[in-house]
Parts: C-alpha cells; sequence; structure tokens
C-alpha cells in the first residue's frame, strides 16, 4: 500500500490537520521541509495510476515512531530504535498496534468492523518477525480493512 494512502487514512482517521502531521513527525526527530506534508496530500482524490511519486520510506518510518509518541508519549525506559526502512505492510499494523495500544482480540474485532474476517494463527502471522517459519505478508487488502475498522472504532468512540 502507499505510504501517502496509509498516511491520509491516519489523518482522517484521528481528524488532524497538517500542522499534527507535521508535530507527529517532530515528535520522531524529522523536520519535514516546507511543503513536503502538504505533498502527501495533493493527490488524494487522484486514480492509483496518476497519483504522483509516494512519500518516501523514510518519512513514513518517522510518521509512525512519531504516531506512537503521540498516542501513548515517549518513554525514558525505551530509547528510540533506530528507523528501520522500507517500511512494510507488516510493520505498519505492528505500530499501529503499539500506537493504539491494542490486543489480539482488538485487532480481530477490528478487522471484522472493515469487514474482513482472520483467524488466529493467520493473525499472528503478520506480527512474526521476517525469516520465521510461520511469518506471513501483510497484503493490501487486509491492511486497508484494517484501517478501515480502526477509523470507524476510533470515530465512533469520539
Amino acid at each position: 500500500m502507499r505510504n501517502d494512502d496509509i498516511i491520509q487514512s491516519i489523518r482522517h482517521m484521528l481528524d488532524i490537520n497538517d500542522h499534527e502531521i507535521a508535530h507527529i513527525l517532530k515528535l520522531r526527530g524529522y523536520n519535514p521541509r516546507r511543503g513536503e506534508v502538504a505533498n502527501i496530500f495533493i493527490n488524494q482524490q487522484a486514480p492509483e495510476d496518476e497519483k504522483g511519486p509516494d512519500c518516501s520510506h523514510v518519512l513514513m518510518a518517522h510518521f509512525l515512531d512519531g504516531l506512537i509518541y503521540y498516542k501513548r508519549g515517549k518513554s525514558k525506559e525505551h530509547p528510540p530504535r533506530p528507523i528501520k526502512t522500507p517500511v512494510t505492510n507488516n510493520m505498519v499494523l505492528k505500530k499501529l498496534r503499539v500506537a493504539f495500544k491494542l490486543r489480539e482480540k482488538d485487532m480481530h474485532d477490528i478487522l471484522e468492523l472493515g469487514g474482513f474476517s482472520i483467524s488466529k494463527p493467520e493473525m499472528s502471522a503478520l506480527f512474526r518477525r521476517e525469516g520465521h517459519k510461520n511469518y506471513r505478508e501483510c497484503g493490501d487488502q487486509i491492511l486497508r480493512y484494517f484501517l478501515k475498522g480502526l477509523t470507524v472504532r476510533i470515530r465512533d468512540d469520539n
């Protein structure tokens, strides 16, 4: 899934503006260049084949780590880990699980809210380390359903 689309979904989910996106990036130490955040949302409604270049994996990695700080605060016990790129759908799921303090049951409920059902072994395979014999790559469809379900859950809570 495109990094731009993920950030756009999270922006809609949390009902935040460009200034808050920049703030989230700065929480993890990334200073966006002038217009960099706005470029994420320029081609928001364009068809997939007409969209411009996707935002960088470095920006996306900083955004996801910054989102954890934004939702949970910084921990003195756990220093920031090095930024890991490229950002995969599995990494996005893991970071969202941490940021929103989700347990396995929450993850299943959110996917069902989004209109997708998955078994417990399939779900746990998404969170395995790459290279583990039971590791499963998270497809774009699963991530889209998860973002949709998380949006419904968060917007209904507010």
